[in-house]
C-alpha cells in the first residue's frame, strides 16, 4: 500500500478508538491512563456499542468525542470510530486495557520511522486475576495466539487490544472488512485484509495491559474459540493457507522487482547527474 505523507514536521496526528459497551468504570481508568501519556492523543474517540450504564458521560466528562454505533458486535463498533477518526494513524485498545505510559509515543514514532509498515501489534499482559498466574498465562495465551495465526495468515496477527494502522490503510480495506458479523473477531478479520497487500509488523515496545475477564469461565472462552475459527473460515477458499502462502510469495517478488527497478533508475539519474556536473565544470 502507498501511503500520503505526514506533515512535514515528521510528526503523524494519531486517533484513539475505544469500542465500549457497559463498562464505565473500566472505560474511567483506561481514559484516565490515557490522558497521562508521555504523548498525547490528538483526539480519543469513543464508541459507544448500545450502552445502558454510563460510559458515554464517562467519555464525554474525559473529553473524549463519543460515537453511537447502533448495530451490534465488535466489529461495527471499531469500524465506526476508524471512520470517524481524523489521524494520520489510528490507535485500538478495548476499554478494560490499560496502556504503558508511552504506548501512543512508542507506536506514533514507529509509523513516522517505518513508512514501509502498514499496522503494528504490540504486546500484553494481565492486570488482574490471580498475581502468580498473570506472567504465564499472559505468555500462553499470546504465544498460542501467534502459533496459530502466523501460519494461517503468512504474517504476524493483529491483536485487538493493542494495535495501530494507517488511517490510509483503512480506507484501503473498509469496505472488505466484515463490519456487520458480531462473531467475528474483528482484529483476525482485519489482519487478513490489512496482511493481503500491506506490512503488519509486531512492535514489542508497546506496553498493554489487559484484562483477564473474558476467560473467567468455560463457556466465554469457548466461545471466543469458537468465533476465532468462523473468523478463519468465513475468508476461506480464497485464504485456504496454502493459496493465501503462494499469493502473498508473487506479491512479495514483484514488490522486490520493482524495488530493484526503483534503485536502478534512482542509480542511473545520479550517475548521469554527476556526469553532467563534471563536463560542465
Amino acid at each position: 500500500m502507498t501511503h500520503p505523507a505526514a506533515p512535514r514536521t515528521g510528526a503523524s496526528t494519531v486517533s484513539v478508538v475505544i469500542p465500549v459497551k457497559d463498562d464505565d468504570r473500566a472505560l474511567r481508568r483506561c481514559l484516565d491512563v490515557l490522558a497521562k501519556q508521555t504523548r498525547t492523543a490528538d483526539e480519543i474517540i469513543v464508541v459507544d456499542n448500545g450502552s445502558s450504564d454510563a460510559s458515554a458521560l464517562v467519555a464525554r466528562g474525559a473529553g473524549a468525542r463519543v460515537v453511537r454505533c447502533d448495530r451490534p458486535g465488535i466489529p461495527a463498533a471499531s469500524a465506526a470510530g476508524y471512520d470517524a477518526a481524523s489521524g494520520h494513524v489510528i490507535l485500538r485498545l478495548d476499554a478494560d486495557c490499560v496502556p504503558a505510559p508511552d504506548w501512543i509515543e512508542t507506536m506514533t514514532d514507529a509509523f513516522d520511522r517505518h513508512p514501509d509498515v502498514d499496522a503494528f501489534t504490540g504486546h500484553a499482559r494481565f492486570v488482574d486475576g490471580p498475581r502468580s498466574l498473570r506472567t504465564a498465562l499472559a505468555a500462553a495465551y499470546l504465544g498460542v495466539f501467534g502459533l496459530v495465526m502466523v501460519p494461517t495468515l503468512g504474517h504476524a496477527p493483529l491483536f485487538g487490544s493493542n494495535l495501530g494502522m494507517r488511517a490510509s490503510t483503512w480506507r484501503a480495506v473498509r469496505d472488505a472488512v466484515h463490519q456487520d458479523d458480531p462473531d467475528l473477531h474483528d482484529d483476525i478479520d482485519l489482519a487478513f485484509h490489512v496482511g493481503d497487500n500491506g506490512r503488519i509488523r509486531y512492535l514489542p515496545r508497546a506496553g498493554m495491559g489487559i484484562s483477564m475477564r473474558p476467560f473467567g469461565d468455560a463457556r466465554s472462552f469457548a466461545r471466543r474459540i469458537a468465533m476465532g475459527f468462523r473468523t478463519v473460515i468465513v475468508h476461506w477458499p480464497r485464504d485456504f493457507p496454502p493459496k493465501r502462502w503462494a499469493r502473498r510469495m508473487r506479491a512479495a517478488r514483484r514488490m522486490r522487482a520493482a524495488r530493484r527497478i526503483r534503485t536502478v533508475g534512482a542509480e542511473r539519474a545520479s550517475s548521469q547527474g554527476v556526469g553532467f556536473a563534471q563536463r560542465s565544470g
